[in-house]
């Protein structure tokens, strides 16, 4: 939705955050862990059934709302256990964590 991945002429360019609208089909699950996360994240549910890995922690969203936050330096990962759409939101907005 917005962020750094948005061309600078962009009114919806941001270095300073970035919101991304989710869909995830079951079973989706991203494919390496982040490590050396440079931001902070809060990752609302809309719907499904989303499940966020962190080091020595499982955070299950299952209600629509539930949400988690996490801080720079905190290594993380996810699995969609259901169809699951989800919003999250990081701040500073930095390229290079796509896998």
């Amino acid at each position: 939705m917005l962020g750094h991945f948005k061309d600078a002429s962009d009114p919806r360019y941001s270095e300073d955050v970035e919101i991304k609208w989710g869909v995830h089909p079951p079973g989706d699950e991203r494919a390496q862990w982040v490590r050396g996360e440079e931001r902070t994240a809060l990752l609302v549910l809309i719907s499904g059934r989303f499940r966020v890995e962190l080091p020595g922690r499982s955070v299950l969203l299952a209600e629509q709302g539930d949400y988690v936050v996490w801080g720079r330096g905190v290594d993380h990962s996810w699995f969609a256990e259901k169809e699951s759409v989800v919003l999250t939101v990081r701040w500073p907005s930095l390229p290079g964590y796509k896998v």
